[in-house]
């Protein structure tokens, strides 16, 4: 299982099989991500073959495009609490959409996600 979902179920109360294939089924119906780019685009960018098909699988880490996809699907704002440096700074990811239901905190080392509780 990837730390990014298992996280995230922390917080939206889904298991994290279910949080990836929501994610997974936004990203293959080539929603927007960001302004101005659908998943088409950023997909393209990450220059991968089968991204959404690999993404599927549960050995398969996710990142910030599945941070932001959640943001969209479940209207929050995803705070990754950067700890491997010694500036500790925030990434914030917002939904494209205004309405805010939820602030979730994440904390990444480098190479794994953690829930945090503040």
């Amino acid at each position: 299982m990837s730390c990014l979902f298992n996280s995230l179920s922390k917080f939206l109360h889904l298991s994290s099989i279910e949080i990836r294939s929501k994610i997974c089924d936004y990203l293959e119906s080539n929603h927007k991500i960001m302004e101005n780019m659908n998943t088409h685009d950023i997909l393209l960018l990450e220059n991968k073959i089968n991204y959404i098909e690999n993404m599927r699988k549960t050995s398969t880490w996710g990142g910030a495009i599945e941070i932001q996809v959640a943001c969209n699907i479940w209207s929050c704002k995803i705070y990754v609490h950067n700890i491997c440096n010694k500036n500790q700074s925030i990434i914030e990811f917002i939904p494209l959409h205004t309405k805010i239901d939820k602030i979730i905190n994440i904390s990444w080392n480098g190479g794994h996600y953690e829930p945090l509780n503040i």
